[in-house]
């Protein structure tokens, strides 16, 4: 059972569709206890880091036993992956410092006056993997997500990156720290790439 945190902060139906089409079994949890049992979890989330930290924190306890201790796979999308980080610009209130480094706000105030771009972030855009993982393969060819977002990560570990993205400059868009990952984009609004992901996704909660 796949278990997708609804903490006020992301659209979980969308989540649970996608998995469910994918013939994955999954539960909206809305409380820490209903967490206990899961063989994988997904922490959606859209709006302001900050809020999200707040209405992340009861979960936080027995979040930190499943994911850092007992090693469940864990996915967060889009705010869910910036919550991994130690901190953001967004906010005051530290992240959950599972990954090093900080979300930081689109900054292009170094490119040409031509190459000025629009935040947020909008559309569809190309990612590409730098390593091979469990969630892409370096055999596929560049692969197009959806993006919604004004901040990115910065200062990731190298070895941390799965996959970049070029907006004005790159950007870290899919990583993993052992068990865990992030991806900026919404998989659940990228098609046959997104379904691809989740797939592989689901493998993890299997093994």
């Amino acid at each position: 059972m796949i278990k997708i945190i609804d903490y006020g902060m992301g659209n979980c139906g969308s989540i649970k569709n996608m998995l469910r089409y994918l013939g994955a079994q999954s539960e909206v949890v809305d409380n820490s206890e209903r967490l206990v049992d899961a063989k994988a979890i997904i922490l959606p989330g859209v709006g302001a880091f900050d809020h999200g930290m707040t209405r992340l924190e009861p979960f936080r306890f027995v979040l930190e036993s499943l994911v850092l201790e007992n090693k469940v796979p864990f996915l967060g999308v889009c705010l869910g992956m910036q919550l991994l980080f130690e901190s953001s610009d967004e906010g005051e209130l530290p992240g959950l410092g599972w990954m090093t480094g900080q979300i930081k706000r689109f900054d292009f105030s170094g490119l040409e006056a031509g190459e000025r771009l629009v935040v947020p972030h909008m559309g569809w855009n190309e990612a590409w993997v730098t390593k091979d993982n469990p969630l892409f393969s370096l055999k596929a060819a560049r692969e197009r997500f959806y993006f919604v977002h004004s901040y990115r990560a910065t200062n990731v570990i190298d070895d941390d990156v799965l996959a970049l993205c070029h907006y004005g400059n790159d950007f870290a868009c899919a990583v993993q720290k052992n068990n865990i990952f992030g991806v900026q984009f919404h998989p659940e609004k990228s098609h046959k790439f997104g379904k691809r992901l989740f797939h592989n996704f689901i493998e993890l909660s299997r093994c």
